[in-house]
C-alpha cells in the first residue's frame, strides 16, 4: 500500500495543477464565499493586460512612424510610377483616341512616351506631398494603443480564455504534467524516509 505513495501524489499534484490553470480563467465572473471574493486571474485583470498589450503592441511591435515612412516610401517607388506609366499611356493609346479618332493624327508613339513621362513627373510631385499629408494625418488620428486596448478590453471572457488557450495551450499542459511529476518525486522521497527510518 505504501507503493502507491507516488501514484497518489502524482495525481494529487496534477490535478492541484489542472485547477490552478483553470483558475486562471474561472470563475469569470466575481464569486463571494464567505469573506472572500474569487475571480479568474485573467478576467479580474483583463483591463491591465489590455493596457499592457496597447502599450507593447504600439511602442514594440508597430511604429505608426514606421507605417508613415513606408506609405512614403511605396507611393514615389519606381514600381509604383512604372505601373502608373503603363496606365496612363494605355488610356491615352485606347481610351483617348477612341473616344477623338482625330487625336490619332497628333499622337505619335514619340508624342505619347512625352506626355506620359510629363505625367509621370507630375504625379510624383503629387503622391510624395500628398502621401506626406497623409502621413502626418496618420500619425495624429492613428493611435494603436487605444485600438487594442478597446479591442482587448471588449473580449468577453470566454473569447479571452479561447485565445489564450489557443496561444498557450502546450504550456497549460506542461504545467500539469510537471504537477503530476513533482508528486510523483515526493511520493518517492516519502517512501525512501519511511523505509529509511524503519
Amino acid at each position: 500500500m505504501l507503493y502507491l505513495l507516488p501514484i497518489v501524489a502524482a495525481l494529487i499534484g496534477w490535478i492541484t495543477n489542472f485547477i490552478a490553470v483553470k483558475m486562471l480563467f474561472h470563475p469569470r465572473e466575481p464569486r463571494k464565499i464567505f469573506f472572500f471574493t474569487f475571480q479568474g486571474v485573467f478576467p479580474k485583470r483583463q483591463a491591465a493586460l489590455a493596457h499592457k498589450l496597447g502599450d507593447i503592441v504600439s511602442t514594440e511591435l508597430i511604429s505608426v512612424n514606421d507605417i508613415s515612412s513606408k506609405i512614403k516610401e511605396f507611393a514615389s517607388s519606381d514600381d509604383v510610377l512604372n505601373d502608373v506609366g503603363k496606365r496612363i499611356e494605355a488610356t491615352i493609346r485606347d481610351k483617348l483616341v477612341s473616344n477623338f479618332p482625330m487625336l490619332s493624327m497628333f499622337l505619335s508613339d514619340e508624342m505619347v512616351e512625352k506626355v506620359t513621362s510629363l505625367f509621370k513627373i507630375e504625379l510624383k510631385e503629387f503622391l510624395e506631398e500628398t502621401s506626406e499629408n497623409f502621413g502626418e494625418k496618420l500619425k495624429k488620428e492613428l493611435n494603436v494603443k487605444k485600438m487594442v486596448y478597446e479591442r482587448v478590453a471588449n473580449f468577453s471572457s470566454q473569447k479571452l480564455e479561447e485565445i489564450l488557450n489557443q496561444l498557450m495551450e502546450k504550456e497549460f499542459r506542461y504545467i500539469e504534467l510537471i504537477g503530476a511529476i513533482i508528486g510523483f518525486l515526493i511520493g518517492c522521497f516519502q517512501i525512501a524516509i519511511v523505509n529509511f527510518t524503519q
